[in-house]
């Protein structure tokens, strides 16, 4: 199946050679030429125009896009005069699904389909196969099934669940439609969000091993200073990089992303390459959002998202209202920071 690839940095290049090496035919564009050429060398269509990518593909056309969701608009504008009738265009991207659904209703005007693909699966995602959410028309999905198939993961990825005994379902390949304009960008939303609350929870319970050693170092007594009652309970200098290993193994809790942190341990223990400010591109804030609209719970994922607005200093006012709120009161003096 031929497809035109616009967007060739970390995810889109990846796919893109993904789908070549199950004999797709890809005509690619990026605005920087060198990913391009890059492609080019791979066995993709280069072009440098869009104008240009367009005019290689045979209707109806596939434009598959791996825009960052701030450009998306501005390519859409560049792209649509230069399509035709039965053109379908795929946001493979992180966009917000309300712009996915006036998106696709303004294409629709035009005589033209739009699809959002939540894409997941990062840089591995090139050997281990991408988990693909769609929204759209479930006949466009189906003429763009073979797309679908090449980049998704296969049913090997997992063993079968008990119970299922039917023939299996695309889901069970890696790649769902989810249902109509905007549903997969919502799920794939939804799906961050508790990707955050997952890498959290990993975060903060080795971050509590890691200070199982408390009691060899106690802290100086003083009145700014909450005792520790038994530090003879906190005596334990543990292998972090050992215990991911382990819990890898027959643990409930083993996962990928464990697999990601046992390698992160191994590499590097004390992390020190890493600054530790944490970034969002939104899809943390959509799904709380989208929580308060429905009137969902949702406390763990909101606190998971606060948490990296801290790592990024952006508690750091309200801490030092805290120091000067309780210096004022009680002329109470900063701790001093505790090295680990």
């Amino acid at each position: 199946m031929q497809a035109g690839m616009i967007g060739l940095g970390r995810m889109g290049a990846s796919m893109t050679r993904r789908l070549m090496q199950r004999g797709h035919e890809c005509v690619v564009f990026d605005r920087v030429p060198e990913a391009v050429d890059r492609l080019r060398l791979d066995g993709a269509v280069a072009t440098h125009q869009l104008s240009e990518l367009v005019s290689r593909l045979a209707r109806p056309r596939v434009l598959w896009m791996m825009v960052p969701s701030g450009g998306i608009d501005t390519t859409l504008a560049e792209l649509v005069p230069l399509l035709a009738i039965g053109d379908i265009v795929v946001d493979g991207g992180n966009s917000y699904y309300q712009d996915s659904i006036r998106r696709g209703r303004s294409l629709q005007q035009h005589g033209l389909h739009y699809v959002d693909v939540g894409t997941s699966g990062g840089i591995a995602g090139a050997e281990r196969g991408y988990c693909l959410m769609v929204g759209g028309e479930p006949a466009v999905f189906e003429h763009l099934r073979p797309l679908f198939a090449s980049l998704a993961p296969g049913v090997g990825a997992a063993a079968r669940t008990p119970g299922r005994v039917q023939q299996t379902t695309p889901a069970e390949e890696g790649f769902l439609h989810c249902g109509a304009l905007g549903a997969g960008h919502f799920v794939k939303m939804v799906h961050n969000g508790i990707e955050y609350a997952l890498m959290a929870a990993y975060a903060e319970g080795m971050n509590i091993l890691r200070g199982a050693n408390t009691g060899l170092h106690p802290a100086a007594a003083d009145a700014e200073t909450a005792p520790l009652q038994h530090p003879e309970f906190y005596t334990y200098d543990l292998p972090l990089g050992e215990i991911a290993e382990v819990w890898r193994r027959g643990s409930v809790i083993s996962s990928w992303l464990l697999d990601l942190t046992a390698q992160a341990l191994l590499d590097d223990p004390e992390l020190e390459r890493f600054a530790g400010r944490v970034a969002d591109s939104g899809e943390g804030r959509w799904t709380i959002q989208s929580a308060i609209d429905e009137g969902i719970p949702a406390p763990v994922l909101s606190a998971a998202l606060f948490d990296r607005f801290a790592s990024r200093d952006a508690a750091l006012y309200s801490h030092r209202l805290l120091s000067a709120m309780r210096h004022a009161f009680g002329g109470h003096a900063e701790p001093v920071p505790i090295q680990r």
